[in-house]
C-alpha cells in the first residue's frame, strides 16, 4: 500500500534539542556576516530558546461586501527569546541591558547596580543550532542587538531558576550609527544554514551583495 500524507523527506532536517546562544561585542565584529563568536561566548545552559521573525501587513480591501485585494508590508522584526539557567554576573548584566563583553569575567564575583536603568547596550547575538546528525547547522546572526527583560528569578526546591531575556535584532546597515555596509541587504541580520562544511569564525564577507 502506498504511503500518503506528510512523509518525511530528509530526517537530517528535523530540529530537536536546544540551540547554543552566544553574546559578544557588536562594534568590533560589525563587518562580519559569518559567525564571529565562539563557544566560550555562550550564555551556557538554557531552559528554552525561541526564534521569532515577526511581520505586520496592511490588508487592502474593497467592494461590498469587502474582499481582500492585497497585503502590503508595514514592519518587520526578529528576536530570540532565551531562558538561561546559569545565573552569573555576565548573564545578569546582559538581561539588564549592559554589555556583557565588558568585564564580568568571573562566574561568582561581580556587582550589578539596580535603579540605574538606561538604553540597552548594542551587542552581537548568535544562535547556533546543530542538527541531531551532529554535522549540519543553522545559525541566526544579529550583528547589532539589544537585550530586554523584566527579570524574574524564581527559586524552586527541585528545579533550576531560569531568567527570561529577549534578544532583539536592530538595524546594522551603513545608514545607522554603528552599522556596516555588509549588512545593507540584510539590515536585521540573517539566518544561514552552513551544511556539513561549517560556518567558521574566521570567515569574512567584504561585499554588499547578500550571500
Amino acid at each position: 500500500m502506498a504511503r500518503t500524507g506528510p512523509v518525511t523527506k530528509d530526517t537530517t532536517t528535523i530540529a530537536i534539542g536546544y540551540a547554543q546562544v552566544r553574546v559578544g561585542a557588536s562594534a568590533t565584529n560589525i563587518s562580519r556576516t559569518y559567525l564571529a563568536l565562539v563557544a566560550a561566548d555562550s550564555v551556557g545552559a538554557l531552559a528554552n530558546v525561541k526564534f521569532n521573525s515577526g511581520a505586520e501587513y496592511f490588508k487592502l480591501e474593497s467592494g461590498y461586501p469587502m474582499l481582500e485585494d492585497a497585503s502590503f508590508p508595514l514592519r518587520e522584526s526578529a528576536s530570540v527569546e532565551v531562558g538561561f539557567k546559569e545565573i552569573t554576573p555576565k548573564n545578569f548584566a546582559m538581561s539588564k541591558g549592559l554589555d556583557p563583553s565588558s568585564g564580568y569575567s568571573s562566574a561568582h564575583v561581580g556587582t550589578i547596580a539596580l535603579g540605574t536603568i538606561s538604553t540597552p547596550a548594542f551587542i552581537r547575538a548568535e544562535t547556533v543550532y546543530t542538527y541531531p546528525d551532529g554535522t549540519n547547522t543553522m545559525n541566526v546572526i544579529f550583528p547589532r542587538a539589544q537585550a530586554t527583560a523584566n527579570i524574574e528569578m524564581e527559586f524552586a526546591e527541585a528545579e533550576p531558576a531560569a531568567v527570561a531575556t529577549v534578544l532583539e535584532a536592530k538595524r546594522a546597515d551603513s545608514e545607522t550609527t554603528g552599522g556596516h555596509a555588509n549588512w545593507n541587504l540584510m539590515p536585521l541580520g540573517r539566518v544561514v544554514w552552513a551544511g556539513s562544511t561549517g560556518l567558521t569564525s574566521t570567515s569574512t564577507t567584504t561585499t554588499t551583495t547578500a550571500p
